[in-house]
């Protein structure tokens, strides 16, 4: 897994502060913004985070670049609707040597491993097997309707891979560029910075929060699961861990500083 922070708000805490100053000021937006510095900014989104008044933290918004995550973990990322996602095609880009996450679990087992790596190899197998029939006989579909040779070719593997896909694993890798604002980055975290998330989304939240940390300390103070603020929200299904996890959270965002 790769993740970086490829692009944010200039100014995210004082852009967030001064939208939420004016809401409650007569002042023009010049006036406000002046007055604004590092600390000012600083002590009020404090104050924000302290009443739960949200909504200002939807003017900064942080664009991170993903690899080497699952096709699974696609598939959970997705359903956060206020982000926006730009993800690699499998209907463009050919998967003839299509790299994979292994799960922890299997990892570490050296039987479950091997089935695990005998079951890639097989669906690797099965895709080009696939896609080089299917090739074969658009190419010649293409080229009998007066298609030049070249552009048939370019048209048939398309053509081909988009039906091939469907018998790669959800283990596949793919990569993505995603953009939340602060907000929904606040409600990400409370999600998937929890012990209960699946294991490749929480390591995912968990360095994306290390990452927003180092450049907005004090916007994301107060992130991480409900227990890193109060008790724990999951009720009988706690992990029953939370000293734990507010020792790792904590230690979340100090990374890099």
């Amino acid at each position: 897994m790769k993740v970086k922070l490829i692009n944010y708000s200039s100014y995210p805490e004082q852009t967030v502060a001064c939208a939420a100053k004016l809401c409650y000021s007569a002042s023009s937006i010049d006036d406000v913004s002046k007055k604004m510095d590092d600390d000012s900014a600083s002590k009020f989104v404090d104050m924000l985070s302290e009443i739960g008044h949200e909504s200002p933290m939807e003017h900064a918004f942080f664009t991170f670049g993903i690899e080497g995550v699952s096709r699974s973990l696609l598939a959970q990322i997705t359903r956060h609707r206020m982000a926006s996602f730009s993800v690699q095609s499998q209907r463009y880009v050919n998967e003839d040597n299509f790299q994979f996450v292994v799960p922890p679990e299997i990892e570490k087992d050296l039987e479950l491993k091997n089935l695990f790596l005998e079951a890639m190899k097989k669906d690797l197998e099965y895709y080009n097997k696939i896609t080089n029939i299917l090739k074969k006989k658009h190419k010649k579909n293409l080229i009998d309707a007066g298609v030049e040779d070249n552009l048939a070719d370019r048209q048939a593997e398309k053509k081909s891979i988009e039906d091939a896909r469907f018998v790669l694993p959800n283990a596949c890798t793919t990569k993505m560029i995603m953009t939340l604002n602060a907000r929904s980055l606040m409600n990400f975290f409370r999600l998937r910075c929890c012990n209960r998330a699946q294991w490749e989304i929480n390591e995912l939240a968990c360095r994306m929060l290390a990452l927003v940390s180092e450049v907005s300390p004090s916007l994301f103070k107060n992130a991480g699961p409900p227990c890193v603020n109060g008790k724990c929200s999951e009720g009988k299904m706690s992990c029953k861990e939370a000293n734990k996890v507010r020792e790792k959270i904590a230690n979340i965002k100090l990374q890099k500083r």
